[in-house]
């Protein structure tokens, strides 16, 4: 049987010099002037390639007066706006380091990830400058705040609160003002670092991904790759800015294709085919379970009228996959696997079958990948799950380490191999899936369950809402684990443990049903909406829990 891999991937340019949003964005410019890249339509707003280029070009050189220096930590924390793609161009045309926050943050999360990475200028909405002011000794490093958006109220109560704790305020448009001279703004190198993103902090404190600017290149490449995008494409985000999903696998990638990039404020389920059909968008990228709430919508009978060619599906439905292209008339979904420190070492090759629920073929050219004993990092036969490992075969092509966390990078950079945490197989053609995290993984009466595999058969009761499935420590059978389901239930349905227990007898291997099932009110989340597991199997069994016995 011969193993296949992902082998469609060509950079869009070759010279790895040019490998910098800086670089694309000069390029496209000179080149294309007039086409349009940035398409804001809920402001009314739209940008070409030169006007981009100007707008950051005087952004960049505004942040470097005002404080900071090539290789600064930028702090932005705002929602989805015009500025904020601004921002982030102007930064890197100023060698200055991107450091998107989830705009949900406050206190404690606040204050590790601003302490982190010890921003020199922070730039934000005005409504969150009380969340800065709280936290004082989290802003020594910070040298100016940048306010953008709100009303003249908010922003002179932003002014007075942060003027008040000793800090320097301007807001965006007296950034604008600024006209860049010859020579004022640096020269930015790939291997430079451009941006620290931060991971969801399920099991612990967040960690901040340093990424150098052909780490985030490559991400975005990879995208153009995957989906096919060229400068005939509209490629539409709902998500937010703050998160890789819409930034450096939606706004880059379109800027390297010479795309125009269409940017919503928020997804919404209701307004998404309507959105799709009026901004024009060939392309368009879910995550989690943006899909399903999409699908959920009534079924209309103008659904499949739009220009929509391919959605990047994050993990994909497979459930729902052929109904959702043939009532939204779309041609191709396509998925990777890949974190933010890796880039995408498993992508899917468009318009190719794949298997139901394989992540996708290792892009062995430029990744090479491995299978291995989590403990021992000895390779594990093909079929047999592993924690997946990663290197790049080329420099800079993924993280660095976590900012100011050498700990944590000697923890998963050992061996030589970047280790993911993340339980998959690899089956004899080469298809990889994805089984659970190694941290999540459940081990009962001699097998390995995937707490994944359970929750998704379980989503399909009726009466649930949400799900999330946990090892806790079995009673009889020294270290090993039962396993938990903890489950928020649709508004209205009660639980009847017993018909459930049945219900999963149906869907599951005999070792994989819950023997506990608890019912609460709500998942406890990260502010990224990633259910925080290790709050509930702190909490593990008690009075409310029902034994199955």
């Amino acid at each position: 049987m011969t193993t296949q891999y992902y082998d469609e991937f060509r950079p869009s340019f070759e010279d790895r010099a040019m490998w910098s949003a800086p670089a694309v964005l000069r390029h496209h410019a000179a080149t294309r002037p007039d086409a349009t890249y940035l398409d804001v339509p809920w402001e009314g707003q739209r940008f070409s390639y030169s006007e981009t280029l100007a707008l950051g070009e005087r952004i960049g050189t505004a942040l470097l007066s005002v404080g900071a220096e090539p290789g600064d930590r930028v702090l932005f924390m705002m929602p989805n706006r015009t500025e904020y793609i601004l921002a982030w161009l102007g930064s890197a045309l100023g060698g200055l380091v991107e450091v998107p926050i989830n705009t949900a943050y406050r206190g404690a999360f606040l204050d590790h990830q601003t302490r982190t990475t010890e921003p020199s200028v922070v730039v934000l909405d005005p409504t969150f400058a009380e969340r800065f002011v709280e936290l004082p000794e989290a802003m020594t490093s910070v040298r100016h705040f940048v306010l953008v958006g709100g009303d003249e109220d908010e922003n002179s109560t932003a002014i007075a609160l942060l003027e008040g704790a000793g800090q320097q305020v301007s807001r965006w448009n007296d950034l604008l003002e600024r006209t860049p001279s010859a020579g004022e703004l640096p020269e930015v190198r790939y291997h430079d670092l451009g941006s620290v993103f931060f991971t969801s902090g399920t099991t612990g404190l967040s960690k901040g991904v340093m990424m150098p600017h052909a780490h985030m290149h490559m991400f975005a490449d990879q995208c153009v790759s995957l989906t096919r995008c060229t400068t005939d494409d509209v490629y539409m985000t709902c998500g937010p800015l703050f998160h890789g999903n819409s930034s450096f696998l939606g706004a880059y990638p379109a800027l390297i294709a010479g795309a125009r990039y269409v940017m919503q404020e928020r997804f919404s389920a209701t307004q998404w085919i309507d959105q799709i059909r009026n901004s024009g968008a060939t392309i368009t990228n879910f995550v989690g379970v943006m899909m399903d709430f999409a699908w959920q919508q009534p079924p209309r009978p103008d659904d499949a009228d739009n220009a929509l060619r391919c959605i990047f599906a994050a993990p994909t439905a497979h459930s729902i996959l052929e109904a959702f292209k043939e009532r939204f008339g779309i041609e191709e979904f396509v998925e990777v696997f890949g974190l933010t420190e890796t880039c995408c070492p498993i992508l899917t090759p468009y318009g190719r079958p794949r298997p139901p629920a394989a992540a996708g073929l290792a892009n062995n050219e430029w990744f090479e990948v491995r299978l291995a004993n989590s403990e021992t990092d000895e390779e594990v036969p093909v079929g047999e799950v592993g924690e997946l490992l990663v290197r790049s075969r080329h420099p800079w092509l993924h993280s660095t380490g976590y900012f100011n966390a050498p700990d944590k990078t000697a923890e998963s950079f050992r061996n030589l191999w970047w280790h993911t945490g993340d339980a998959m197989r690899r089956d004899g053609e080469g298809w990889y899936y994805f089984v659970d995290r190694i941290k999540d993984a459940i081990r009962r009466r001699g097998e390995n369950i995937s707490s994944f595999e359970v929750e998704q058969a379980l989503l399909a009761h009726p009466a649930v809402d949400e799900i999330c499935v946990i090892a806790v420590p079995a009673d009889q059978e020294a270290g090993e684990d039962e396993v938990m389901a903890v489950m928020v239930l649709v508004d209205g349905e009660t639980l009847d443990p017993a018909s459930f227990w049945e219900f999963a007898e149906t869907r599951l291997p005999y070792f994989a049903v819950p023997r506990y099932l608890k019912v609460v009110d709500a998942l406890p989340k990260t502010p990224s909406e990633k259910v925080r597991k290790i709050e509930l199997r702190e909490a593990g069994v008690d009075a409310s829990t029902h034994d199955r016995g």
